[in-house]
């Protein structure tokens, strides 16, 4: 990549480096495919940027109607590390940054929270602020990144679902963005918090369990606002099956925690609930 091409979110104030990354993968199913493409542009508050990208071997075929989107294919990454491999460098680039991206929330995030789960390295997201150019966009304008380049910058996006042209593609309707909107704030705190609709309510980073009253309840389905403790003692059933299903690690640690009568701790820190439990199950292996 040439030093043209490294791009700077200008209208941005940072205080600490801000990754903006995207992924290919195997599919769409965030507990189950593998990424097979990987790039990072971290970028400092000095202003400072660097870029790294790489070809990831998912160690599962890659389907052909994937390999239709990004063009990659299983010979493509048959030399390649698994993500197993490289998750230590991959963690230590992402450490004390806040996320950018494009449909980041509800993909690529989930996607490399359950990367790093497999690898035995959770990837924690408790402090992390999260900027997605998506849910400024949806918000404001059309939906597709290819759609908010012609929009934003009236460019054309080239190389869509190539992992370096999708991230520089970001950081542009990013900058566009934040030049189009005066209302936009300038800081990554207040956009974190206009734009990420991961509220103080969420539990976990799906908003599967959440909080209400300082109680843990369920925040999905035909249980959605029951308690936690509650289904301990009247509904254990349901809960093993959570602990059996597509649900995240980090949920099921959880559940399998409420059965041992232990809780996270309340957002306003307020002690957490008590309980008799009824049985001790161990925590979800990864």
């Amino acid at each position: 990549m040439s030093s043209d091409d490294l791009l700077k979110i200008r209208s941005l104030n940072l205080d600490r480096p801000l990754a903006v990354f995207d992924l290919e993968s195997t599919g769409i199913a965030v507990q189950h495919d593998r990424i097979v493409s990987i790039c990072v542009a971290k970028i400092l508050p000095d202003g400072g940027m660097e870029v790294k990208s790489r070809l990831v071997n998912p160690q599962i075929p890659i389907p052909p109607e994937s390999t239709e989107v990004h063009g990659i294919t299983d010979d493509d990454v048959a030399d390649q590390p698994s993500f197993r491999q490289i998750a230590r460098s991959l963690s230590a680039l992402f450490d004390g940054c806040d996320l950018a991206g494009f449909n980041i929330i509800y993909f690529d995030i989930p996607l490399l929270m359950s990367e790093f789960n497999r690898a035995q390295l959770p990837f924690d997201m408790r402090g992390r602020r999260v900027l997605d150019a998506f849910q400024v966009f949806r918000r404001r304008e059309a939906r597709t990144l290819t759609a908010a380049m012609r929009f934003y910058c009236n460019a054309e996006l080239e190389e869509a679902h190539n992992c370096e042209a999708d991230v520089l593609a970001s950081i542009k309707v990013l900058e566009a963005q934040l030049h189009h909107y005066d209302d936009l704030p300038k800081s990554i705190v207040e956009l974190d918090a206009e734009f990420n609709p991961h509220t103080k309510s969420f539990v976990d980073w799906e908003g599967k369990l959440r909080w209400e009253n300082d109680r843990v309840v369920i925040g999905f389905g035909q249980k959605r606002g029951t308690a936690l403790s509650l289904l301990v003692q009247e509904d254990p059933s349901y809960l093993k099956w959570i602990l059996g299903g597509d649900f995240s690690t980090e949920v099921k640690t959880i559940v399998a925690n409420a059965f041992n009568g232990e809780y996270p701790e309340p957002p306003g820190g307020a002690k957490p609930e008590p309980t008799t439990a009824p049985e001790q199950l161990p925590p979800p292996h990864p």
